[in-house]
């Protein structure tokens, strides 16, 4: 639907389980749809199955349904690790068990535990299979919520909603914005949107659009212009704007027509902050520096998309960053939930600014590259540096240009 909430706004909500629980069974059941495919073989569901739905109160939620971990085979391998990589963008995860519960569920429950991800049990087929009461004690032990469900007759299926309700992160319910706190009510906010070859046609791409929604939500005013309008909208305001923000392809001419004395960043920036750690990935700006001819980069998209003849992460970000360091860089890139699981190969991990994903996946990426001591940062952010302008453009974030500035002192 076009009023629909973006995937990256939504709650993201995991089942796992084994193979035949009723994981796809129990999912039918709670979005009142035939989503994921029932049937009585086990290792039915290949691939994991995504729902959107509004779950009230809420709100947007989606739901992954993932392929049984039991696996066994080669195929099997393949649908353990999509399953795996469903853990990163998790943020509530649903254990769904058939009354068992063993250290396969044990190690579900600390893998999500591990990365601070709340967990409901589901004891699915109830009717059928009653949990041992041994079981149930550990779990009132340990604090560990969970509900009894028969997914076939619909029983149980209420409290379920119930405590994902009770379950939803508060971090989620108390979303930051993604500029509005930096403008302000009654306050300007001056978005440069270039149309070029990569704006959607009769359409805004999706960061402006969520930019504009967040402002508007903030009760800030807008004015909206393309790059060779900057100038021109700067002059007919009675009073500067609070912030002026650009598509960072945009950096050098906006930066040349904005007023030092007014603050500038970049779309891609802002999401650096808002989908993940702006701090980090100012850290990790900084290993720009330490590239030598050579170096492998590693350039990461969270969405698929057909690339263009002078795209922004194949072409355009390799260019300044070689040029910046003087000589040939190697680069490899990904998209999508693919990431390379060993990234001892790469001098700097340079990713998107995430606006299809929810923050959690995000994070998961940025804590994968710490655990590798490989440093991560975001385009916006290699942009601005590559450019000379990383300073201006951390301007209006006080922590990340003190980090800036630390290393420039050091």
């Amino acid at each position: 639907m076009a009023n629909s909430a973006p995937k990256g706004f939504r709650l993201h909500i995991g089942l796992f389980g084994r193979r035949n629980v009723g994981k796809s069974s129990l999912l039918n059941a709670i979005t009142r749809q035939k989503v994921s495919i029932v049937s009585e073989f086990a290792g039915t569901t290949t691939d994991p199955v995504e729902k959107p739905m509004e779950m009230l109160p809420i709100g947007p939620v989606l739901f992954i349904d993932t392929a049984g971990i039991d696996d066994a085979g080669a195929l099997g391998e393949l649908r353990i690790e999509k399953t795996r990589r469903a853990f990163d963008r998790t943020d509530l995860g649903v254990i769904v068990t058939d009354g068992a519960w063993g250290d396969f569920e044990e190690k579900i429950h600390s893998t999500l535990g591990g990365m601070g991800i709340p967990v409901i049990v589901v004891f699915n087929k109830s009717d059928i299979n009653e949990p041992d009461d041994g079981v149930i004690s550990n779990l009132i032990e340990r604090k560990i919520q969970f509900v009894k469900t028969a997914a076939a007759s619909g029983a149980g299926v209420l409290d379920l909603r119930q405590a994902l309700v009770d379950s939803a992160p508060a971090d989620f319910i108390n979303a930051p914005t993604i500029v509005g706190d930096l403008v302000g009510p009654n306050e300007m906010a001056i978005l440069v949107v270039p149309i070029d070859k990569e704006a959607p046609k009769g359409r805004l791409i999706l960061p402006q659009v969520q930019a504009i929604r967040d402002l508007l939500d903030s009760d800030s005013l807008i004015m909206v212009v393309k790059e060779r309008e900057l100038r021109s909208g700067l002059e007919r305001l009675n009073r500067p704007p609070k912030l002026v923000v650009t598509d960072s392809q945009a950096f050098l001419k906006v930066a040349a027509d904005t007023p030092t004395e007014i603050p500038m960043t970049s779309f891609s920036i802002l999401f650096a902050r808002f989908k993940g750690d702006l701090v980090t990935q100012t850290e990790g700006v900084l290993a720009v520096d330490r590239l030598q001819v050579g170096d492998r980069v590693l350039i990461a998209e969270s969405c698929s998309h057909h690339p263009i003849a002078d795209d922004i992460g194949r072409v355009k970000i390799p260019r300044w960053l070689t040029q910046y360091v003087g000589g040939r860089l190697e680069f490899d890139t990904v998209q999508g939930h693919d990431f390379p699981d060993n990234l001892s190969d790469y001098k700097l991990v340079v990713h998107c600014g995430a606006c299809m994903w929810n923050r959690r996946e995000m994070l998961s990426r940025l804590l994968q590259c710490k655990r590798a001591g490989v440093p991560i940062t975001n385009y916006g952010l290699a942009i601005a540096h590559s450019l000379g302008i990383l300073r201006r453009a951390l301007g209006p974030f006080p922590a990340a240009l003190e980090v800036y500035l630390r290393s420039k002192n050091d």
